[in-house]
């Protein structure tokens, strides 16, 4: 039983497992910034040795199609990641307009740099993060846009398969489907 994919190729053979569309809601994410106008999308990717930032990194690039490479930063998941990640995408990009963050975490590190640089948080820089991570989501300021992924219903899931396992009769695998969760950050 793994939560998550087990690897970057759909899963290993009789490995059950529950994920998030990783890919799908990080193209819900993008789509939903370039709706707002915005031109100039960056994005603070989770360490690259895991499932999740990979396929997260996949949906960015499905809809930003041949996006500038310097708009992209590697982080860590953490938020001193997503703050290190964004000096450099502000460095690199200062007309940047818009920020998709692989995790809440490292979003809510980013929105502090983009404070501490005097960008305005959604007027000069729009931000979009992925989890729902609550409290975290609703008490950055401002509240954080972000794609939810239903954690309780991956652990009914996970239980479900796993007594599957048990008894023979266990699945692969399972992707379940993100919500875009809007609040003011974009």
């Amino acid at each position: 039983m793994y939560g998550g994919r087990p690897d970057w190729n759909g899963g290993q053979g009789g490995v059950s497992y529950v994920d998030s569309d990783n890919r799908g809601g990080a193209r819900d994410a993008v789509r939903h910034l370039l709706g707002l106008g915005r031109g100039r999308v960056a994005h603070i990717t989770g360490a690259l040795d895991q499932t999740a930032a990979v396929d997260r990194l996949d949906g960015f690039r499905d809809v930003m199609g041949d996006a500038d490479p310097l708009l992209v930063a590697e982080g860590d998941f953490t938020p001193g990641g997503g703050e290190r990640a964004m000096r450099v995408l502000l460095g690199r990009c200062p007309d940047l307009d818009a920020v998709f963050a692989a995790n809440d975490l490292m979003a809510a590190g980013a929105l502090r740099v983009l404070r501490e640089h005097g960008r305005r948080v959604p007027d000069d820089v729009a931000v979009v993060g992925f989890d729902d991570m609550l409290p975290i989501a609703e008490q950055t300021d401002p509240p954080l846009t972000t794609v939810r992924q239903d954690i309780e219903e991956m652990g009914r899931l996970m239980a479900r398969l796993l007594l599957g396992d048990l008894e023979g009769t266990g699945s692969d695998g399972l992707i379940l489907p993100t919500t875009l969760m809007r609040r003011a950050s974009a």
